[in-house]
């Protein structure tokens, strides 16, 4: 059993969903490891990790406008907000998402579907740098 262990960073430009799939895929190529699990982990509470639709930009679009419906900016019940008023909105939006994601590899590649991707879900609108942690395991 192996274990290989890398980070990345992500440049985001502000909200939207930012595809790191071929990162991922490079961190799994020099891990050397064949068979076993990709775990990618983001150490931020205002962005998470999603596997999406990678085809069609508009199934991106349509889950970012579903997003700030349901947990708008501004909203007067919130009282968190010392960094901003989307300070408490990228939380809840953290928590209703994920900030991890585990993928069985085979022959060295991530086993995702014909559509998928692997993509980082920055919910600020300010651009940021974000941090991310990749662990592989296996034979």
């Amino acid at each position: 059993m192996h274990v290989y262990h890398d980070r990345f960073e992500v440049r985001t430009k502000g909200k939207s969903l930012y595809e790191i799939t071929d990162d991922l895929q490079a961190k799994i190529d020099r891990s050397e490891v064949r068979n076993g699990t990709v775990t990618v982990f983001v150490q931020h509470t205002s962005c998470s990790i999603l596997i999406m639709e990678n085809a069609d930009p508009t199934a991106r679009r349509d889950l970012e406008e579903f997003f700030d419906r349901l947990v708008p900016e501004d909203a007067d019940y919130f009282t968190h907000g010392s960094e901003g008023s989307d300070d408490m909105p990228s939380h809840i939006r953290m928590v209703l998402t994920r900030t991890s994601e585990t993928i069985p590899m085979v022959d060295g590649k991530m086993q995702l579907g014909t559509w998928q991707g692997v993509f980082l879900f920055e919910h600020r609108r300010a651009p940021h740098r974000r941090k991310v942690s990749v662990t592989v395991i296996g034979e």
